[in-house]
Formats: C-alpha cells, sequence, structure tokens
C-alpha cells in the first residue's frame, strides 16, 4: 500500500511539473566571427559628424603647408566655435573632430612642446586654445569631440629620428588629458616627404608601419583614455573608406585583414569594401569635404559640392554601412562660411523629407523562420523601434524571408535595415520583392547589410513587401527594417562649355530646363532651354530641371566661364604627341593629354597662346578623371608673358593631396595682363615620368 502511494504520489509530482520543451531551451545566437566592442558599437551609432580643417593653411592659401609659415600668419578675425558646434548640431551631426595639427607642424593649443603654436600668433594675444574653446562648446551643444593629429610634421626638425617620436606622443599626451573625452583620435595617411624640417628643407623618408612603433603609441593611448576609438593607421578601430569621396562599396563589410594590412599586403582600393573573411572588426568611415579642398579657399566659394552630390554621399556612406565624416571648412574669419551652412540646410531638409513617415511599423509581419518559434526572436522584433531585440533563424538556417503586409497598397521607394552587430556581420546576399497588383516583382538583388543599410529604389505601390536574405555566414539575426516613400527627387541639369562657346545643358528624361545668363537664379519663367547655344562671353550661367508630371524643381547648377577658348592654341611642348594636345583646352575634363616618358623625363613644358591679353588672377590645372592610373602632376611652375620671349614666373609649388583628391587644382595670384601661358610639370606623383592633363583654365 505504502509503494502504490508513493508511486501516485511521484506520478502527481511529474506532471504538475510543466514539460521542458526543446524550444525552453533555445539559446540566443551565438557571436559568429569578428564583433564590435561596446566603443566600435557607439560609434556605429554617431553615423555622421564633422571635420573642421582651420590652422595656418587657412591663411595661406594652401592645402598642405611646407612648414616654413610663420605662426603670426594664423590670426581670424571672429572665430566663433559655438557657430561650428551650432551648424553640427543642428545638421543632426554627433560630433565634431578637430584638426589639432596638420602636416606643417601648427599647433591650435598651447602645446608645452614646440614654439609652432597659437601661443605665438596674434590670435587673442597668444593666449588662446582653440582645442580648449571647441572642447565647451561640443559640451554645451551636446556634441562629442574628436581630434586629428598629423603623425607626419613637415617643421619639425627631428622628423624621421626616434626623438621626433617622443615629441608625438607628448602630444599625444596633452590632447588626451586636457580636454575631456576625446570619441575618435584620427591618425592621416600622409607620413613622410619633402618639408622644411627646421631648415633642412629636404625629403625625409619613413616605414609608416615601424616608425612610430603604433603597438606601443596605442597602448599608451588607451592607457590615458579608454574610451577613445583610434582611426587610420596602426591597428585601428575603424579604417579610412579608400578615397575621399565620401563613398563606401556597395559591398561593404566591417571585417578587415588587419594582420595582412600592417604587413602591407592590402592595398587601400580594398578598404572601400572590407573583407568577408577579415579577422578583426574594422568598420569604415567615408571622409569628404563639403568643397572641393579640405581647407577654405576663397575661389571655392561658388564651388560647394552639389544638393545632388551630397545626397549621393549620405546614401553612399551611412547607406552603405560606414560612417559619414564630413569637412566644414572655416574660414578665415573662423565661421564655416554660409554658402556651406545653406548646402547643409538643404541636405538635413531632404534627408528629412525622406525619412519622415515610417510605413512597415503599422504591417503585419510574418517570418518562414523564427529562431525555435520563440516571441524573443520573433519576426515583429524588426519593427519594434528597439535596437536590442532582433528576429533570429534557426543555426542551421542561413537562408530565410520575411513578408510585411499592408492593410492597404502602399508606395514605397526606401527600405532601411540592420543587423544585430553585436553578434557579427553575417548577411552576405539578400533580395527585396514587392507584390504589385497581384504579381510578385524583384526590386533590389544585394549584397552586405551590416550596421545599416539604405536601399534608395523605383517607387512601388505594393500590397506585400518580401526581403529574402539569400545567403548568411551564419543563422540570420536583424534587428531593424523600416519603409519610406520620399518625395520625388530631381536632379540638377548638367552644363557643359566646349572650347567654341557652345552651352549643353542636360537633365534626366521628362524633365523640362530653363536657365539664365545673367547670375539670378532661374524660374519657371526664364528662358526654356531647347538645345545647344553659342555664349562666347564670360558668364555665369545657372539652370534647374523640373519634373514636368509632379512639377517638382530641382536644385540649382551654377557654372562660371571666362571668355571662350575658341581662339586659344597650342604652340609647343617638350614632347607628347601635339596633334591631341588640344584635349587640355576642348572643355571636357574626361578628355586627356599625356607627355613625359621614361626617355624623356621630366620636367616637361607646354606653351600656350589664349589668341589676345586677358587680365588674369590664377590658373587651374583639372587632372586626368577617366581611368585607374592618372598620371598625377605633384609639382609644377606657372609662367606667363605677353610675346611668348620675356616670361615671367606667377606661381611654383605642389599640388598637395591630389593622389587622394584628385580634383580640379586652384592657384591664383595677383592679377597680370598675359598672352601666353607656359606650364611645367616638374614633378610626378610616385616619381613617374609620364603625367596628364584634362584642361588648363585661367581665372579671370
Amino acid at each position: 500500500m505504502n509503494l502504490i502511494k508513493t508511486s501516485f504520489l511521484l506520478l502527481l509530482f511529474f506532471f504538475a511539473i510543466p514539460s521542458i520543451t526543446s524550444q525552453e531551451l533555445v539559446k540566443s545566437p551565438a557571436p559568429f566571427g569578428p564583433v564590435p566592442t561596446q566603443k566600435q558599437v557607439n560609434w556605429h551609432e554617431m553615423e555622421f559628424y564633422a571635420f573642421v580643417h582651420f590652422s595656418l593653411n587657412t591663411f595661406t592659401n594652401k592645402e598642405w603647408g611646407y612648414g616654413d609659415e610663420s605662426p603670426e600668419l594664423f590670426n581670424p578675425s571672429n572665430v566663433d566655435v559655438r557657430q561650428w558646434a551650432r551648424v553640427a548640431k543642428e545638421a543632426g551631426m554627433k560630433g565634431i573632430i578637430l584638426v589639432a595639427k596638420h602636416h606643417d607642424g601648427f599647433c591650435l593649443w598651447p602645446s608645452a612642446y614646440t614654439e609652432r603654436s597659437v601661443k605665438n600668433s596674434p590670435w587673442e594675444n597668444g593666449k588662446g586654445d582653440l582645442v580648449k574653446e571647441l572642447a565647451a562648446a561640443c559640451k554645451e551643444y551636446d556634441l562629442k569631440l574628436g581630434l586629428y593629429l598629423s603623425p607626419w610634421d613637415r617643421n619639425h626638425p627631428e622628423y624621421g629620428k626616434p626623438e621626433y617620436i617622443t615629441y608625438f606622443r607628448n602630444q599625444l599626451k596633452e590632447l588626451l588629458t586636457n580636454y575631456g573625452d576625446v570619441f575618435e583620435m584620427w591618425f592621416d595617411g600622409a607620413n613622410g616627404g619633402d618639408g622644411y624640417y627646421g631648415g633642412a628643407n629636404e625629403t625625409r623618408k619613413i616605414n609608416t608601419l615601424e616608425y612610430y612603433n603604433w603597438d606601443e603609441t596605442y597602448k599608451m593611448i588607451y592607457k590615458l583614455a579608454p574610451k577613445t576609438l583610434v582611426w587610420g593607421v596602426g591597428p585601428s578601430e575603424a579604417r579610412w573608406i579608400g578615397n575621399e569621396e565620401g563613398r563606401a562599396g556597395k559591398t561593404n563589410w566591417s571585417l578587415l585583414r588587419q594582420k595582412d594590412e600592417l604587413a602591407g599586403k592590402v592595398h587601400y582600393t580594398a578598404f572601400m569594401s572590407g573583407h568577408e573573411d577579415g579577422e578583426k572588426w574594422v568598420p569604415g568611415e567615408a571622409d569628404v569635404s563639403i568643397r572641393p579642398g579640405w581647407f577654405y579657399h576663397a575661389v571655392e566659394d561658388d564651388k560647394v559640392r552639389p544638393l545632388d552630390e551630397m545626397v549621393d554621399i549620405y546614401y553612399e556612406s551611412i547607406g552603405r554601412n560606414a560612417n559619414l565624416l564630413l569637412n566644414l571648412p572655416v574660414d578665415r574669419r573662423g565661421l564655416v562660411h554660409e554658402n556651406d551652412v545653406a548646402r547643409l540646410k538643404e541636405l538635413v531638409a531632404t534627408i528629412k523629407a525622406d525619412f519622415k513617415t515610417e510605413l512597415l511599423s503599422k504591417s503585419k509581419v510574418t517570418a518562414a523562420n523564427v529562431r525555435g518559434n520563440k516571441a524573443e526572436f520573433a519576426a515583429k522584433n524588426v519593427i519594434d523601434g528597439n535596437k536590442d531585440t532582433f528576429w533570429a533563424t534557426d543555426d542551421t538556417i542561413k537562408s530565410a524571408s520575411i513578408e510585411f503586409t499592408f492593410d492597404q497598397p502602399t508606395a514605397i521607394d526606401r527600405i532601411l535595415l540592420q543587423e544585430y552587430i553585436k553578434l557579427g556581420q553575417r548577411v552576405k546576399a539578400f533580395t527585396v520583392e514587392a507584390k504589385v497588383d497581384g504579381q510578385w516583382k524583384t526590386i533590389a538583388n544585394e549584397t552586405t547589410i551590416g550596421y545599416k543599410r539604405i536601399l534608395r529604389l523605383e517607387r512601388v505601390v505594393a500590397s506585400v513587401l518580401r526581403i529574402n536574405i539569400t545567403d548568411s555566414k551564419a543563422s540570420v539575426v536583424i534587428s531593424n527594417i523600416e519603409g519610406y516613400n520620399a518625395p520625388t527627387f530631381v536632379r540638377a541639369p548638367e552644363i557643359q562649355r566646349d572650347k567654341n562657346g557652345t552651352v549643353t545643358i542636360t537633365s534626366e528624361p521628362g524633365n523640362a530646363i530653363y536657365y539664365t545668363v545673367d547670375g539670378k537664379n532661374p524660374t519657371l519663367k526664364s528662358n526654356i532651354y531647347k538645345g545647344a547655344f553659342q555664349y562666347n562671353k564670360a558668364v555665369q550661367i545657372k539652370a534647374i530641371a523640373v519634373n514636368q508630371e509632379e512639377k517638382i524643381s530641382s536644385a540649382i547648377t551654377t557654372a562660371k566661364y571666362g571668355v571662350s577658348k575658341e581662339k586659344w592654341k597650342v604652340i609647343s611642348a617638350t614632347s607628347g604627341d601635339l596633334t591631341t594636345a588640344n584635349r587640355i583646352i576642348d572643355g571636357n575634363p574626361n578628355t586627356d593629354w599625356g607627355f613625359g616618358n621614361e626617355s624623356n623625363k621630366l620636367p616637361q613644358q607646354i606653351i600656350l597662346d589664349m589668341g589676345a591679353v586677358l587680365k588674369i588672377k590664377g590658373f587651374t590645372y583639372v587632372p586626368q578623371q577617366v581611368g585607374n592610373n592618372l598620371n598625377l602632376i605633384s609639382h609644377y611652375e606657372f609662367y606667363t608673358s605677353t610675346d611668348a620671349v620675356n616670361w615671367t614666373r606667377q606661381s611654383e609649388g605642389e599640388f598637395s593631396n591630389i593622389k587622394n583628391n584628385p580634383i580640379e587644382q586652384f592657384k591664383v595670384f595677383a592679377e597680370v595682363k598675359a598672352r601666353y601661358i607656359r606650364f611645367v610639370a616638374l614633378a610626378a606623383v610616385g616619381k613617374g615620368q609620364s603625367v596628364s592633363i584634362a584642361e588648363i583654365n585661367v581665372i579671370e
């Protein structure tokens, strides 16, 4: 009897305990591959922040100072770092990285280790500290402070020697201990070359990866400032995106084979896409200036990047799993120029309009596979607005679909996706389908996602949206998916004028074009473009495109031209095929002419006749734009003459940073009268002997 009673009690006990099923043992997916540190996660979440270039170069009109410029030249009339911070904050930026010391060695803080700093400038009677002022402004506007310290110093007499490393690290200590938290320490990749070097005036070469002993330098940084993320050379925590255009690759892994990189086995072009098999989490940062140059140049006041280009940059950086570092070159007053502020406001307004109303949060969401069928990993997590929840599949499922069903057909043209990167970057390929009028239509076929991926699509009116993860390195883990219907964006027209003064304006099919030649902004009452026309005089042409169906206008395109070049001729050149030399004056930047070679080495020169005596105050050199090997000129001389006999040298020097930023180079000088110009290529990037020119222009 006791045995029966005991057995009965055991049965009651067994059935009273909830059964433990395999579903209840389901755990969160394990991390796969390299994963970000919390510091890197915080960095990803910043997404968008400002770069500020402001130094001696602002006052010498250079991109790279040589190192011999006097600190007394630094004398801004109205520095207002609170304006910088306000502009950044209103643009939705999360921080500002200040160039505290560029390659010329001038320091924007009163460093105890050099006299080459603001303490020997007229600004604030030598009592100023720009880093301190900006740190306070960032704190006031709830922005994070970052700092750029150039490893290369073209002024320091000990550069290239062991003593300089002590100097470099001492300055790092000052910056990391005197100004509060620094979210990012930025080290430029330009290291070693010609410079003043305390009067030596010579070229000094170093091994970038070995000279600075980066391992020890990083240890020092992390000891002093553990919250600081280090960008750039050495074993960095974030990488350059491989160009200065602000654009990541369509495929963009946050991973990098850093061991190979530190061994010199990775070409910088791989930085655009990262490495699928990278052993370390090193995400990309896309840096670009709002103007052609990094430092302020008055000649670029009307060359702020067009709105179309700025919008493209946003979508091809932040929208491609990279952070966007946008440079605002502070002018000689000490302010972000009003033209730059205006363009930034246009960009912000456009992006805000694109992401005004989220559409998927009101849809019914289902997935073909949910990890263990647990609500913890349900499909609805991608629309709950919580960055710490996610939809996940079972470990064996590396391809899966998720669907969003609308109550009624919904217009959509933007898709935003995010992986839960704390568990790694997994997705290798995905597609997007829309059910339109009862039929499935593939509207996107893409590769990586990462922290954030944004797709710009042709607008569809869909009853159901389906996202198919077609290939993943491990189980699928998606934290967020959003959809939007952005307003129609009309791209601004393109204006071109050839050497004969023929003006051509083009736009997307279906758009009408309106233009002016008197400097006024075009309206629907302005000249309507009906075809190419002649305009040989100096002119400023402005044009807009108008979507005729929706009556929406584009931003304004502005093009400035001097007197047309139909009278220009190539007189002579020391080498090269003269039958094609006219390419440098044809008005087309996509054609070029080359001269110099291994048997006919640099320097080489070309002489042009402008056909009449003109008043000029500078010249521009447009480097080759098409191709992989651009044969760029690094150093030049420029001469003028009225008779092609007596010549005066008007300008000489270097085209700084042209390797990384091969854009039109502007050089200005005091106004002179000239009919003939002589351009001399002294040296080429990479010490090659072949160089090329797309266009030579004069500034009138």
